[in-house]
């Protein structure tokens, strides 16, 4: 065998080492060979994630990952993660994971893996409790939205047949919830458990239309190329559902609030790769 057939098979031998350590496979870069996972979550939703003045975070999302942690027999430690963070964090490294109303899209798969979903929502809309003729989506045809995270709540909701709107923009959800006390807009349109916080947190006044309008799969972020550890998360959130821990913690974040809490069922996986 000559020289440079040698050095070529040797090489092509240190590339594949390394793809398999990239892979997460027998490396270090496993979410599961570290003994406290640092994740992010949303300091700014209320029932979901918010950030005491103290440094302490609560919220579904919260009990959700102290939840999985805890079955991988890891410790954990949250830093917050705007909607505008979510993926850098984990692309640089700074986090292992991220729960924070992290939507499963084509476009976030090219930059970030996910574990998951833990959890299936639905767009809905939040009105005044004095809307006593808004059954559905439909008996608000033609009035004010409110919307925050830009134009895909609202391409949904002007998609349903026959929907007209007119959209009043924010720059967050406090904003929204200030204009509708104000009677300058009418109905807010996002996930179903970010209105829920916001009922939630105002304590009456505001119900949902439970109207359904499409449904999202919220999933754990993680770095790409670790399907032992993602593999491992999905076993957690499965007997999470399994054990009754996630109809309990739903109860204890969104009960009262109008959502439909009467069946809760573990979403289907997206797989790991």
């Amino acid at each position: 065998m000559g020289a440079g057939r040698v050095s070529r098979i040797l090489a092509a031998g240190v590339l594949a080492g390394g793809l398999l350590v990239g892979c997460g496979q027998g490396g270090d870069e496993s979410l599961l060979d570290k003994s406290t996972l640092v994740v992010g979550v949303r300091p700014d939703l209320p029932g979901l994630g918010v950030r005491h003045p103290d440094g302490r975070f609560e919220g579904f999302d919260i009990d959700v990952a102290q939840y999985v942690a805890d079955r991988l027999g890891k410790k954990v430690r949250f830093v917050q993660a705007l909607a505008s963070e979510r993926i850098p964090i984990l692309t640089s490294g700074r986090a292992d994971m991220v729960l924070a109303t992290l939507s499963v899209t084509p476009e976030r798969k090219t930059e970030i893996a996910y574990a998951g979903p833990y959890y299936m929502s639905y767009q809905d809309v939040l009105v005044r409790s004095d809307e006593r003729g808004v059954k559905g989506v439909r008996d608000l045809r033609g009035r004010r939205f409110c919307a925050v995270e830009g134009a895909d709540p609202t391409k949904r909701l002007l998609a349903i047949n026959g929907m007209t709107a007119e959209i009043v923009q924010a720059r967050d959800y406090d904003e929204c919830m200030a204009m509708i006390k104000q009677r300058r807009v009418d109905a807010i349109t996002t996930n179903d458990v970010i209105l829920a916080g916001l009922i939630r947190r105002e304590g009456g006044g505001f119900r949902l239309v439970n109207a359904r309008i499409s449904e999202q799969n919220t999933g754990i972020g993680i770095q790409q190329g670790d399907p032992d550890g993602c593999e491992a998360l999905n076993r957690a959130i499965t007997r999470m559902y399994q054990d009754g821990t996630a109809a309990k913690l739903m109860r204890k974040w969104f009960d009262g609030t109008g959502m439909d809490l009467s069946i809760i069922e573990i979403p289907q996986f997206e797989g790991c790769v």
